[in-house]
């Protein structure tokens, strides 16, 4: 019998409470049921129906989330709840059964640029991972078979992975006019026939590591966290994050040095490398920083990831 972890995780939302796991409960498919008719291909969401308070089932890669009725307060049956999927889970019954099991997802992936030359953001109309996945070479890649895949290609040179997009950066021995028809294919044929994206096994390192990725910082790691580092954090979170995804890449807080007032952050995806990114950092992040934190912050840093 498998072993299978559930963690409960509020989240904005009142009424709705994540149940996540440390395995893959789906491969780039998410699913939502709003009744016990709905559900009817999946056995687990039929079980939790039957809980008087359930209201609506989300499941999507490695959570299943639970919107309830006011009937009852989280705080009472969160607990019970995480128990019965964890029970449901080690029994090994299936998640959701497909009525055609030959059926394949329809899948749509587009080319977009980002600032780097060396880097393609190829955007799926589905989820592909929960948090972020950066490989170096193929090695690195032996848990994560869609990115072990890339790798054959002699022209990649590093692959990143996040939300619904990989990066993917080259060699300058290839021309992008020549590869991307390629390669956009080759994802989409790849998430289309429901193929393995990560193993369970890489979902549990990066659970591991951090909590969705959003504090694999040093400092979190040999030092308490100061109020200026999180509000650090909080600036890149809501200010700088989303832009840099937009481009294909990933920015993480790595220190902050009070004595010199100087911020390190680290740089993934199609920021690594980026010929931009110093003008980023200097007249973007830094600027932003010294503006928004009155001087405590002088200078910005960057680690290529």
């Amino acid at each position: 019998m498998a072993n299978f972890n559930v963690t409960v995780q509020p989240t904005n939302n009142t009424n709705i409470v994540k149940f996540s796991t440390d395995s893959f409960l789906t491969q780039a498919r998410s699913y939502e049921f709003k009744n016990i008719d709905e559900a009817k291909n999946s056995p687990i969401a039929q079980e939790l129906f039957y809980l008087p308070f359930v209201k609506t089932v989300y499941i999507s890669q490695n959570f299943i989330a639970i919107e309830k009725y006011d009937i009852v307060e989280w705080k009472d049956v969160q607990d019970e709840v995480a128990d019965s999927i964890k029970t449901y889970l080690e029994n090994g019954k299936p998640v959701v059964t497909e009525t055609d099991t030959t059926k394949k997802i329809p899948v749509t992936v587009y080319a977009e640029t980002t600032p780097n030359p060396s880097v393609m953001k190829y955007v799926a109309n589905k989820p592909l991972v929960t948090g972020i996945f950066e490989f170096k070479n193929i090695d690195e890649a032996a848990q994560a078979p869609l990115a072990k895949a890339l790798f054959t290609f002699p022209f990649v040179k590093e692959v990143f992975m996040s939300a619904n997009y990989v990066s993917i950066m080259k060699y300058n021995v290839a021309d992008w006019n020549d590869i991307t028809m390629e390669l956009r294919e080759f994802i989409r044929s790849y998430i289309e026939d429901g193929k393995t994206i990560l193993e369970d096994s890489m979902l549990q390192k990066a659970e591991n590591a951090s909590e969705e990725n959003n504090t694999n910082t040093t400092a979190t790691k040999t030092k308490e966290m100061t109020d200026i580092d999180k509000e650090i954090i909080d600036i890149l979170d809501e200010y700088v994050k989303p832009a840099v995804a937009s481009d294909g890449g990933h920015i993480a807080f790595e220190s902050f040095d009070a004595d010199t007032k100087t911020v390190r952050v680290i740089l993934q995806g199609a920021c690594s490398g980026c010929p931009s990114s110093t003008v980023t950092l200097k007249n973007g992040i830094e600027a932003m920083l010294k503006d928004m934190l009155q001087g405590r912050v002088q200078t910005v840093e960057a680690i290529n990831g």
